[in-house]
């Protein structure tokens, strides 16, 4: 990582530095999990800010087992659960989505989105897969 203070979260505060040879054991060992994709932080200092708002929001949220994605793998991360705004928080619950919160927000709003995410069901990942949509004129090949 090419910052301190998101290099602080992996050397002193032990969160797992995720990649293509960790990430699914670690999402599907825990019953919720936040990953924190920071891209780079140059280019998106508000990374820098997420990676001190983090710890606090694992202390109001213990239940909360995080990791930081690496650099190199952020952009399946990102194809996997479809988000487009740098840095992002993913919320996994057993491994299955949940949601996720971009940029920094005000505390309020942490509290708030990361109650109603934890209380939602899990769903597919939604980069993945095609959605079915019933075709309501019950006609074959839209006759």
């Amino acid at each position: 990582m090419s910052s301190p203070l998101i290099n602080r979260l992996i050397e002193e505060l032990n969160y797992p530095l995720l990649d293509e040879n960790n990430f699914d054991e670690f999402i599907k060992a825990n019953e919720f999990s936040v990953l924190f994709c920071t891209e780079q932080p140059k280019r998106f200092p508000e990374s820098n800010d997420v990676a001190v708002i983090l710890p606090e929001l694992v202390s109001c949220f213990p239940q909360l087992k995080p990791a930081v994605v690496s650099q190199s793998f952020e952009k399946k991360v990102q194809g996997r659960y479809n988000f487009n705004v740098w840095p992002t928080l993913v919320f996994l619950k057993q491994g299955r989505f949940l949601g996720n919160i971009s940029k920094v927000q005000d505390w309020d709003v942490y509290q708030a989105e990361i109650n109603s995410i934890l209380a939602l069901e899990p769903k597919r990942d939604p980069g993945i897969g095609i959605p079915v949509v019933a075709n309501p004129t019950q006609s074959p090949c839209g006759q």
